[in-house]
């Protein structure tokens, strides 16, 4: 029955359209990965790791699954296991989007809120804790650990890496947004098969520990992890470009009022990577270049696309800078 329900749910995963943006001196492409079944990049992985493990025997019809996301993950999993039939339960924080509680609400019977901050100022290392709790107390649980689990990076090499290479025939640039670290694990290995020569950057924000930098609060979610996933060590990255919270914000505003592309967060954070990258580098021709919009910006229409939220943030950050 989940054999025949996967196949279905595949079919709605991927092959997602690319197009063209304007931006003077750079040949730029998005790919639209909020058109996937759930609404972002997270389905791949989410699917690639729940597939495998059916597949393994790790998963029966009676296990529970647990994971630690407040947000687009916990999405993906809410919906492939309802259509699988599986029980999820979701560990979350008070940073998430209230438009993304609200649905993790009405596709699974049980969330899981924590409300302790860890050491290093943000809720992950207690989601963490939180799910092992879970795991040790349903003895038929699974975690999808997005984190550490191969299968993430694997679902992104095998199917958008895989996309990629199929659409293009150059390559010079792409930026990628880091998290839990499965996406650019994956493309990077792929599209370095195909184009050795290309140049990955990684985009991170500012506060994120991925890349050795010290904590801080973070505000926005969708970018940044309060521990260095494991499966980072797949990456093939050339360079790093650390955005702030302003730069973020003004890049999911620029792509609305330039691009007329509604997206979330981290594609704001990835194109104002770009931006200031070819402003301060001086670049001969035009140089190709691709990043992927992860998400709608529906979930963020409450902080980031909100002005008196947008204030109230910059507020906090100038005093925390101060």
């Amino acid at each position: 029955m989940m054999l025949s329900s996967l196949q279905k749910i595949s079919a709605l995963i991927g092959n997602t359209p690319v197009v063209e943006l304007n931006m003077p001196g750079v040949s730029l492409f998005t790919k639209l990965e909020y058109r996937n079944y759930s609404g972002s990049i997270k389905d791949r992985a989410a699917f690639s790791i729940l597939s495998n493990a059916i597949r393994s025997g790790r998963i029966n019809s009676d296990t529970l699954i647990v994971e630690s996301s407040s947000g687009n993950f916990a999405i993906a999993l809410a919906r492939i296991c309802k259509d699988l039939g599986l029980r999820f339960i979701p560990v979350i924080d008070p940073n998430i989007n209230r438009e993304n509680e609200a649905m993790l609400r009405l596709f699974t019977d049980r969330v899981v809120k924590v409300e302790r901050e860890d050491s290093t100022g943000g809720y992950l290392l207690t989601r963490i804790e939180t799910v092992k709790e879970l795991c040790a107390q349903y003895p038929n649980s699974f975690w999808t650990n997005q984190y550490d689990n191969p299968d993430n990076f694997k679902g992104y090499y095998n199917t958008l890496g895989k996309e990629i290479c199929d659409r293009f025939e150059h390559l010079d640039y792409m930026f990628i947004a880091v998290s839990s670290c499965g996406t650019i694990s994956g493309i990077s290995q792929k599209v370095k098969e195909k184009f050795p020569d290309i140049t990955i950057v990684a985009v991170d924000i500012e506060g994120s520990v991925i890349f050795n930098i010290p904590p801080q609060k973070r505000y926005v979610s969708g970018l940044g992890s309060s521990k260095v996933p494991s499966i980072l060590e797949h990456a093939i990255i050339d360079e790093i470009m650390i955005v702030s919270h302003e730069e973020l914000v003004a890049g999911c505003h620029e792509l609305v009022r330039d691009q007329n592309i509604f997206a979330g967060a981290s594609s704001g954070a990835v194109y104002a990577a770009i931006k200031n990258y070819f402003a301060s580098h001086a670049i001969q021709g035009t140089p190709v270049t691709l990043f992927c919009c992860a998400d709608r910006g529906d979930s963020y229409i409450n902080n980031v696309y909100d002005k008196k939220w947008v204030n109230n943030m910059m507020e906090k950050l100038s005093t925390i800078k101060a």
